[in-house]
């Protein structure tokens, strides 16, 4: 159980520039290289996928464009005049974290002895990736709430609907950041646990079963659910009091 919760070195990059900073090395962890995997699966689809395009679409491409179409009206409902910016960060991030939850079906498992020489570890899973995500979300919303409301509006919401609520408006930052970090960790952490628990009880058939479950289904669920708190949040920072 070590081996599975246990975030690996891969191995350490040092850079004379940032030597003070980093005197050890800045290190590459397996939840990095997991991560510039899914981003290289991504690029490499938005490149097939967007080559020897038509003005007739058919097949792939019409199913590409009514999916972009779908996400830009969506944005407009949601965002407005700044449905242009925010589009194409809800898009990529709704992909990434999909990609990002179910790429653990791709690892080798042990079965009838054989020992896998690599597992493949959602990345996810681990709590330096879901925070930063989350941080850049709620930026966002500190940014649109700025722009929304001006700097000396933004100041005075912390008073509404009385002075009284001011630390409880400040921590709606912070609470904000925990519930959409913590609920992906958490989930991701928690479905990879259980389908290694169960791989090792029974490895043949069963986890295929389950997989279906908290590989798949879960992955996306919590995909989605990161994503449209995301939206959330953001449009009613645009929102002027």
């Amino acid at each position: 159980m070590e081996e599975i919760l246990d975030i690996k070195t891969i191995f350490v990059i040092h850079l004379p520039f940032l030597r003070e900073l980093f005197p050890q090395g800045i290190p590459i962890t397996e939840t990095v290289i997991i991560s510039w995997v899914v981003m290289a699966i991504l690029i490499a689809l938005a490149f097939i996928l967007t080559r020897d395009l038509k003005w007739i679409p058919g097949g792939v491409q019409a199913l590409l464009e009514a999916t972009v179409e779908a996400l830009n009206h969506f944005s407009r409902k949601q965002f407005g005049k700044f449905a242009g910016i925010f589009a194409p960060y809800i898009g990529t991030l709704f992909l990434f974290l999909l990609f990002a939850n179910i790429i653990g079906v791709l690892s080798p498992v042990e079965v009838f002895g054989f020992k896998p020489p690599f597992i493949i570890k959602p990345p996810t899973r681990d709590i330096n990736v879901s925070v930063p995500l989350a941080l850049v979300t709620i930026l966002m919303v500190l940014i649109c709430n700025i722009k929304a409301k001006g700097l000396l509006g933004w100041i005075k919401h912390f008073l509404y609907p009385i002075g009284f609520m001011l630390p409880f408006n400040i921590m709606e930052y912070g609470t904000r950041l925990l519930s959409l970090s913590l609920r992906l960790f958490g989930n991701i952490l928690g479905g990879f646990i259980l389908m290694h628990l169960i791989e090792m009880l029974v490895p043949v058939a069963v986890p295929m079963v389950f997989s279906l479950y908290f590989d798949f289904f879960d992955g996306f669920v919590q995909a989605a659910i990161f994503t449209f708190l995301s939206v959330l949040y953001i449009s009613e920072a645009l929102e002027k009091d």
